[in-house]
């Protein structure tokens, strides 16, 4: 297998509105993100991934860009930018962009000509379609963000596709001269000296001729479908990605991941197979659902070590060959890994470093979404009033306030899985607001901060901080973590994901327990064969004879022979 530098990197993922404030406003920006770079090195990271910094309304907090080439006012300016990617470049820290290529904002000067005349140059930049009679909408697909997925635009009376918000209008792909100045603008960024880019949701940029509307048989008249089916993995998808790596990606060294929800294993083969000269990895969702029910995200129900085991099994086998895996468990999308995965309560310690043990031994490039590595969870708030992500506010409204269903149900789905559980202010210190900010806050503080910070992390050579240290200069010295062939042990053990990574003549033996039990290992062969231990989550060694046995949520990384 070919050896790159993204596949041996270890990823740290930036929120910028909620990492560091400098200038006591209350939002992080660029020079509060410069004045930690020493924390970033200390801990190991060789990529920083920067969530959009890009203009923006902030309609869905900066993934909705009104200019692609200059900076949100709230973060700095573009010599800021500067100065952030030449401290990065200087402690050899690389720096992937987001690329948000979907939809852009409806302030964005093109959608502001597109909207303003139906024979305007810029209108077929977007996706327009005349209202059906009696004033019904194009088709019957529903928002990503709950409603309608079109908007009628009072000066053509037509309506646009918006697959997120009503301020988020879909780019028409379709359309040769918008994909002509989409590379245009990302051969600016990397002319300017980036490394990566991060393509928002990418597989949704080829729609289904005709748009047509969702048939089902349960569905009644006027009422609303996903329509995934007809934008996800579209009929061009390829093409076009292939065509952007031929006029830009292809002419500089950069890595790129695509986010891409309701992408199957062999979807993520034709993105990442080096030979098609698409993209070199994937986001997938399918392990982010294994506590979803029949309802979608909100309805929560238990998840299984075994469905999640399952899930990830799959997708190294999948693309041991052919393709390459993003290795995460949370992100700006997504409840904290140590609360929803592991235990945020008695064993929040060991559980973050069990979680953390999966992600940097599995085959595939990790991503550390920023406050994991300190073992940060889920917040909880206790108002509605505290939560300010669009698509929190928006399920509620529908689901209660026109719906009717008990607001205690969904404020209790929205504490399990709600995104603001990740935008919280990073924890940095116990002083006032956590070291974050001067000022009031954007998003109020989880009052945990007191207890689980930067500080306390970095004063205890026994905090997950050290762990996540350990776990990448692992990664650096020993190639079996990247390019080591995976193999299952224990496929149906309810606790316990067990499996070996071998590289040439060297391997290693991982056991991981997702229990807050003692759980038994009947691996005799390969437990006879250890003759060391690389890391473990617990500080002494298990007595030989107690080798079979896990305590609760340890981790153990072995050598065998």
């Amino acid at each position: 297998m070919k050896r790159t530098f993204w596949k041996e990197a270890v990823v740290y993922q930036i929120y910028p509105r909620s990492f560091q404030d400098s200038n006591g406003d209350g939002i992080g920006d660029l020079q509060g993100i410069l004045a930690r770079l020493d924390y970033l090195q200390k801990l190991g990271v060789t990529v920083v991934w920067l969530s959009p910094v890009y203009k923006s309304p902030n309609d869905d907090n900066g993934y909705d860009i009104s200019d692609y080439e200059d900076i949100m006012d709230e973060f700095g300016t573009l010599r800021d930018w500067e100065e952030l990617l030449a401290g990065l470049h200087e402690r050899g820290i690389k720096l992937m962009m987001d690329l948000v290529i979907n939809h852009s904002s409806d302030e964005h000067v093109w959608f502001v000509e597109s909207r303003s005349s139906k024979d305007n140059p810029y209108r077929d930049y977007y996706i327009w379609r005349p209202g059906g009679p009696d004033g019904a909408l194009p088709n019957n697909w529903s928002s990503i963000f709950s409603g309608p997925a079109w908007e009628q635009d009072e000066t053509t009376g037509e309506y646009y596709l918006h697959l997120f918000s009503r301020k988020q209008p879909d780019l028409n792909w379709e359309n040769p001269r918008l994909r002509e100045a989409l590379y245009k603008m990302m051969a600016f960024w990397l002319d300017k000296g980036v490394d990566g880019l991060r393509m928002d949701v990418i597989n949704l940029i080829s729609k289904v001729e005709g748009l047509p509307s969702v048939q089902h048989e349960d569905l009644a008249p006027g009422e609303l479908a996903g329509g995934g089916e007809y934008y996800m993995n579209g009929p061009r998808v390829h093409e076009y990605l292939q065509e952007m790596n031929r006029e830009v990606l292809s002419k500089y060294d950069v890595m790129t991941v695509g986010e891409t929800p309701g992408a199957t294993v062999e979807d993520a083969i034709l993105y990442t197979d080096e030979d098609r000269h698409e993209l070199q990895m994937v986001f997938q969702f399918e392990h982010m659902d294994v506590d979803s029910g029949p309802g979608g995200k909100w309805n929560v129900v238990s998840w299984t070590l075994k469905g999640l085991r399952d899930i990830l099994h799959k997708w190294q086998v999948g693309l041991a060959d052919k393709g390459w895996n993003s290795l995460y468990l949370n992100n700006h999308d997504q409840p904290r890994m140590v609360s929803r995965f592991g235990d945020d309560g008695k064993y929040r310690v060991q559980s973050a470093k069990m979680l953390a043990t999966l992600l940097h031994t599995l085959k595939g490039t990790p991503y550390i979404y920023q406050g994991e590595e300190i073992g940060m969870t889920n917040v909880k708030f206790p108002a509605l009033e505290d939560y300010k992500d669009i698509e929190i506010l928006n399920m509620y409204r529908e689901k209660v306030t026109e719906g009717g269903t008990d607001h205690d149900t969904i404020l209790q789905a929205i504490h399990s899985k709600g995104r603001d559980n990740a935008r919280t202010p990073m924890q940095w210190n116990a002083s006032s607001n956590a070291g974050f900010t001067t000022g009031t806050p954007w998003l109020k503080l989880n009052p945990r901060y007191t207890e689980i910070n930067v500080e306390q992390a970095l004063a205890d050579p026994d905090s997950v901080f050290y762990y996540y240290q350990e776990l990448i200069r692992l990664r650096k010295q020993h190639p079996i973590m990247v390019y080591g062939e995976y193999e299952l042990l224990l496929p149906e053990h309810e606790y316990i994901y067990a499996y070996t990574r071998t590289l040439d003549d060297e391997k290693w033996l991982i056991l991981l327990n997702f229990g807050d039990t003692p759980q038994t290992v009947e691996l005799t062969d390969e437990l006879n064969a250890v003759t060391g231990t690389i890391i473990s989550n617990y500080p002494e060694e298990p007595a030989a004879m107690d080798r079979s046995t896990l305590r609760p949520y340890e981790a153990r990384v072995c050598r065998i022979g």
